[in-house]
Formats: structure tokens, C-alpha cells, sequence
């Protein structure tokens, strides 16, 4: 994800603050500074009202998921089950063109409910099959039915958008959302940037199987999430669908556009692999990286459970101004700059930690990072390498006032602290004191019961201090008090 930078960490921390305070959609502020008004669906739509007004027998839903660093991201009052995106691409421009059809259910009595989609223009809204009133806010897009919609039942939104989708910019440089490439386009969404692509409920703990399907010129490819259901060639225009069956997250979602080398196989176990290789970047041309994939996964597979997806890979682009590799679900996006084995192994852990089993919260990121980070050790000492022990006694030997022990990883103080060194390294050494309390045996089926006890669902890091206490038999305040929620460096 955005932390896995494998330049200094320091330096990751430091550019991924300035990326979170850039983005409007994270203030407390009510957003309403930042919108204007979203296009009607005909002159009989329903007129959406103030914020907060009550319609008859319903209410408008949460504008946020009351997220503790992103209190406007995500939308309260429905569960959304399915998305079908239909996406239509024109690389010279840059303009993109979409239709996002949303399947969900109400967890709520609504009069109308929200939808995250940063820029872009909204042509038409309808719920039902009938035309619904649109109100752009910021980042919120309002979409009120003719009808309200009762706790407990299933419901279509379709949203018709199009324009040139905005990225995410800091005042580094670096940037996440739709991000144009030299042949292209590729999508980074953590943690916000899937708003600049498609509207959504975007936040992590409603996550929802997917449908994307892009149309680019002939001779363009499209590369997403899962696996490939049909390409067809007409009028000069490829469509690529892809089908994600299993629940997903909307940050991990991707689409990447380019010029692209495709290798297939499967692993051991029998899952297709497909990866892509933009044939721009110049990288990895013996395959050594790429050629260790099935190993990886393998390797994986022995220390975390069986995979939890129906088809893996990865996608190395050229990804201009992106120094970081994101765990997009079954097909982590590596760009070309740091595609090497370590990434690969952090990256590939994921598709377990925080992808299968997704935090609750952003404030839950590092059981994502710490146990990536934790794999990585676990390669190397399996490998013949530096064991895990000797990667906790390098970091644990780091001064007093290193950044690594600037916070508690389970406490980030802020939505800009979320990258930070500590829930990465020092979330690794958490779980390397899981290792050392339980031994080795034991460590191996607690993690693998993990896994497959959160198997597509959501955990909190309560739900996880829980766990292992219990499979430990004990309690382990000792641990939590000192390396997850303490303050300063353990002893």
C-alpha cells in the first residue's frame, strides 16, 4: 500500500503526510465550500432538500462512515453488494467516461443517500429504473429517489459521470486516483483516491464484488482487478471485462491502460495467474523478479492459509511520480521503479492482511502493514537470509528519537500518520512478540487461523488482541501495553 516505499521511511512517512493534508475530502470541515451543482435527470426529478431534512417516513443517509481519520469518507444507511462499472477511455485526452451501476441494500429507512465521487460530472442519476435528484457537495454526491427506500430492501443506483478525473496531489508531488501515464492511465485508491475514478460508498468496511468494463482504442489494453470474461475488438475500440467475485474494498480496486506484456500460468494450487508488464518500463526483462511469482505465492500459501482469491498476479507500470507499490486486490500494482522480490513478497502478503481481511477502520492499518512488513522478514529467513530476529534487533537498536518510535502503531495520531514508520515496523516487531510469546508452531497456526477466521470480512484490532489471547491461552497485556499502544521505544 502507500507505506511501501522502499526508499528510507522516513521518507515515505514524511511525503504520504503531505499527500493526506492535501486532500479536501479529509477535513472536518462540511465540505460544502467545494461543489457545485450536479446536472438533473428532467424536468419531473425530485427535488433533493437541505441536509438533514426529514422526507415523509425516511431520512437521508450518513454523509460519512464516522471513519476516526476520514469522517466524510464512506456513507451511512445502505451496504453495497455489487458494482458494475462501465468505463469508456480516450488516452490522448484524458477524458473518461463512465457509468456506474450500484447494487445495495438499506440498512436504514432513506429518503436519500450519499455517494463519494471527487470532480467529475454528473449527467444523470437514477434509482429503480427511474430518474432521481442529484446534489453535488464536495466530495458528496446526494442521490434522492422518487421513492424512499425501506431498511431491509435491495435497490439499483445508476450514476452516468464523465470529465477528466482529478488526482490526488501532495505538496511533494506524489499523487493517488486516476493518474495519467504516458500510454495510459493506472488507479492507485488508498486511501481516498477511488472518489477521482468512480462514485462509491468508499470506505474499507463496505466492501462489494465488481464488474469493470473498459473500452479504450484498439491496441490499448486494460488491466483489472480478477479475472478476464470477455475482450472484443469493434469500430476500432477494445472492451476488456473483468470480474472480481469475491468482496473487495474499493481503495484496492484498479484499472491500469497501456501498452502491456501478458504472461499467464498457475500456481501449484491451481490458481490462474495473469500479469502485465508495461512494455515502456523497461524492467525485469530476464524475468527474475517476475519469474519468482508462483514461488511467492507458494510460499505464502504455507505460511498464511490457503489464497484467498480465485486469481492473482501483478501489473508494473511506469506510473509516473508514484515511488510506491499498492496492494490492489489479486493484482498488486508495482511500479517500475521499485519492482524488485521484497516488494513483490509485501505486496503479495496483502491480498491476505488487508485485502481478505480488511480493517475495520484506517485507524486498524497496521494489522495490514505490520504483518506485510512481518513477511517480508519471514522471506528473508526463509531463504537464507537475515532471520526475523535479527530484523527486530537492527530496528529495535535505533535511538530513542528515531521516527520508528514516534507513535504507538495502534494509535496514529492523525489521518497523516497513517503510513507512518511505526505501523509499519513497529506493527512488524508487535507480531514478532506474538511469535516469540506463542512459539514457532503455535505462531504458524495462529496466523493461518487468521486468515481463514476473517476470510473476506472486516477486523478490528480489538478483534485481533482477542484472538490471540485466546490461542495463547493467556493474556499479553505486556505486549499491548508496551509495543502496540505505548509511547516512546520499548525496552
Amino acid at each position: 500500500m502507500i507505506g511501501c516505499v522502499k526508499t528510507s521511511g522516513r521518507l515515505a512517512a514524511f511525503a504520504v503526510a503531505g499527500l493526506l493534508a492535501a486532500l479536501p475530502a479529509c477535513s472536518e470541515s462540511d465540505g460544502r465550500d467545494g461543489g457545485g451543482t450536479g446536472a438533473r435527470t428532467g424536468a419531473d426529478t425530485a427535488r433533493t432538500g437541505a441536509p438533514g431534512t426529514v422526507f415523509r417516513s425516511g431520512h437521508p443517509g450518513a454523509a460519512g462512515a464516522g471513519d476516526p481519520y476520514f469522517p466524510k469518507l464512506g456513507n451511512g444507511g445502505y451496504d453495497v453488494t455489487h458494482y458494475a462499472l462501465t468505463l469508456s477511455y480516450d488516452p490522448g485526452s484524458g477524458r473518461l467516461e463512465g457509468t456506474a451501476e450500484i447494487t445495495a441494500k438499506a440498512t436504514a429507512d432513506l429518503s436519500a443517500f450519499n455517494l463519494d465521487l471527487l470532480g467529475m460530472e454528473v449527467l444523470s442519476a437514477t434509482v429503480d429504473g427511474r430518474g432521481a435528484g442529484v446534489r453535488r457537495d464536495g466530495q458528496e454526491l446526494t442521490v434522492q429517489p422518487r421513492e424512499h427506500l425501506r431498511k431491509g430492501t435491495a435497490f439499483r443506483g445508476v450514476v452516468r459521470y464523465a470529465g477528466t478525473p482529478e488526482p490526488v496531489t501532495h505538496d511533494h508531488g506524489w499523487r493517488e486516483g486516476w493518474l495519467r501515464t504516458d500510454n495510459g492511465a493506472v488507479a492507485f485508491g488508498e486511501p481516498t483516491g477511488s472518489m477521482s475514478w468512480f462514485p462509491g460508498n468508499h470506505h474499507p468496511s463496505d466492501k462489494a464484488s465488481y464488474d469493470i468494463t473498459v473500452t479504450v482504442p484498439k491496441g490499448v489494453q486494460a488491466i483489472s482487478n480478477g479475472q478476464l470474461r470477455t475482450q472484443r475488438t469493434s469500430g476500432g475500440r477494445t472492451t476488456f471485462h473483468w470480474h472480481q467475485a469475491e468482496p473487495m474494498a474499493s481503495h484496492v480496486a484498479t484499472v491500469a491502460i497501456g501498452s502491456y506484456d501478458i504472461t499467464t500460468s498457475r500456481t501449484r494450487s491451481g490458481i490462474p495467474v495473469v500479469s502485465a508488464v508495461d512494455t515502456t518500463a523497461g524492467v525485469d526483462e530476464d524475468g527474475a523478479v517476475l519469474g519468482r511469482f508462483p514461488e511467492i505465492m507458494e510460499w505464502a500459501e504455507g505460511r498464511f492459509g490457503p489464497y484467498p482469491f480465485s486469481s492473482a498476479g501483478v501489473i508494473v507500470d511506469q506510473a509516473a511520480d508514484v515511488p510506491y507499490a499498492l496492494e490492489t486486490q489479486t493484482r498488486a500494482t508495482i511500479p517500475a521503479g521499485v519492482f524488485h522480490t521484497t516488494n513483490v513478497v509485501h505486496e503479495t502478503a496483502h491480498q491476505w492482511f488487508g485485502n481478505s481481511v480488511t480493517p475495520r477502520t484506517w485507524r486498524d492499518m497496521w494489522l495490514n502493514e505490520g504483518f506485510a512488513t512481518y513477511a517480508e522478514w519471514l522471506w528473508t529467513e526463509d531463504h537464507g537470509g537475515a532471520s526475523a530476529q535479527d530484523h527486530f534487533d537492527r530496528n529495535h537498536a535505533k535511538a530513542a528519537d528515531d521516527d520508528e518510535w514516534d507513535f504507538p502503531p495502534a494509535e496514529p495520531p492523525s489521518a497523516s500518520d497513517i503510513s507512518g514508520q511505526p505501523v509499519y515496523v513497529r506493527g512488524a516487531m508487535v507480531i514478532h512478540k506474538i511469535r516469540q510469546a506463542v512459539g514457532d508452531e503455535g505462531f504458524r497456526s495462529l496466523v493461518r487461523g487468521w486468515t481463514l477466521r476473517h476470510r473476506h470480512g472486516h477486523a478490528s484490532t480489538r478483534d485481533f488482541t482477542t484472538y490471540v489471547e485466546a490461542r495463547a491461552g493467556r493474556k499479553l497485556d505486556s505486549i499491548w501495553d508496551s509495543w502496540l499502544y505505548g509511547d516512546g521505544k520499548p525496552s
